[in-house]
């Protein structure tokens, strides 16, 4: 028997994969697609989710709505998004945390893996300084996603989530962090 005829034929998977990021708020929640295929990223689209001036429930209903629209229309296979810090304002925070905790329920209905980032993870992974001002988080972002012009700040926001998640996540490429945290922008 030819031992080549034992072996089963590779199957290669899809090379690509699909990321939606989110930058939850609850006025506005900004979100970005791309695809990433080996090394390089392909822009799909990105936009943001303005609630209307009513009460909470109603407000992440919009969330809710309008992030199963954007699941459903691209159908990411990956979600990142931003985790929440701790504002001056602990009534500001909740809030936040009520919208992000709307955007992870909304990737879980659709059975979608959700990794999370610090804004410091997102920046230095995008910028290469976690202390980056919104405008260079824009502009890296149209550079690495060659687009026209700068996104909104939002999307601009979710877009580097999805690119930080891509690049291996807490900006520090393929190196593994698994048991380790950030403290002050390194591992510890």
């Amino acid at each position: 028997m030819n031992p080549a005829s034992r072996l089963t034929p590779y199957a290669s998977p899809d090379p690509r994969v699909r990321i939606l990021g989110i930058d939850p708020g609850l006025v506005v929640t900004g979100f970005g697609v791309l695809d990433k295929t080996g090394q390089k990223l392909s822009y799909v689209t990105s936009g943001r989710i303005k609630t209307p001036n009513a009460e909470l429930a109603q407000r992440l209903k919009t969330i809710l709505d309008g992030l199963n629209e954007v699941i459903a229309a691209c159908e990411p296979q990956q979600v990142a998004l931003e985790k929440v810090f701790v504002n001056a304002n602990p009534q500001t925070t909740l809030l936040l945390g009520q919208a992000r905790g709307t955007a992870i329920c909304a990737a879980v209905m659709h059975g979608l893996p959700v990794a999370e980032y610090t804004a410091l993870q997102v920046k230095q992974a995008v910028v290469g300084n976690g202390h980056a001002r919104k405008e260079q988080v824009q502009e890296m972002v149209r550079r690495l996603l060659k687009l026209g012009g700068n996104p909104s700040p939002d999307a601009a926001d979710a877009l580097a989530c999805a690119i930080c998640h891509a690049h291996g996540g807490q900006g520090l490429g393929r190196i593994a962090t698994a048991g380790y945290r950030m403290k002050k922008g390194r591992l510890v």
